[in-house]
This record gives C-alpha cells, structure tokens and sequence, in this order.
C-alpha cells in the first residue's frame, strides 16, 4: 500500500443537493465526499438506532484552485 504526503488543507464546497453551498476544509483534494444527513425514526427501540441518509458530492477536476467544487450526484441514494 502506498501513501501520499499531504498537500494541506484546502476550502471546498458543495454544488447541489441536500448540502448545497455546504463549505469545508479538505486535504488531498478527495474524489468523493460523502454526507450523511438524519432521518426521524418513529418508535426507536432503546438503544440507540437511527437512520441516515446518505449523498454523494464528487469532485470537479476542473477547478484547480480554491475553493474546490464538488457536484452532488444524483445516482446516489
């Protein structure tokens, strides 16, 4: 397995979706951002379970400078 050094923190954000205009420092500029949003749940057993959403934000090669876009993807669930 190889690694990478790390270039640093850089501003990005999110175009679309339920995040949209979302901003974040990211480092290594990531092909994919993942969110995970919430979702109520009625009559939760104890313990603690819960439901999320989940949405992809991928990168848009693009732009090379700051703020780094990502743009949602609609094929995610």
């Amino acid at each position: 397995m190889e690694t990478t050094e790390v270039t640093g923190w850089e501003t990005a954000v999110l175009d679309g979706g339920p995040a949209d205009g979302l901003r974040m420092k990211v480092s290594d500029r990531p092909r994919v951002i993942q969110v995970a949003y919430p979702c109520p749940v009625e009559a939760a057993p104890p313990g603690g379970i819960r439901a999320e959403a989940v949405y992809l934000y991928r990168r848009d090669y693009t732009v090379t400078t700051e703020p780094l876009r990502y743009g949602f993807d609609v094929a995610s669930p």
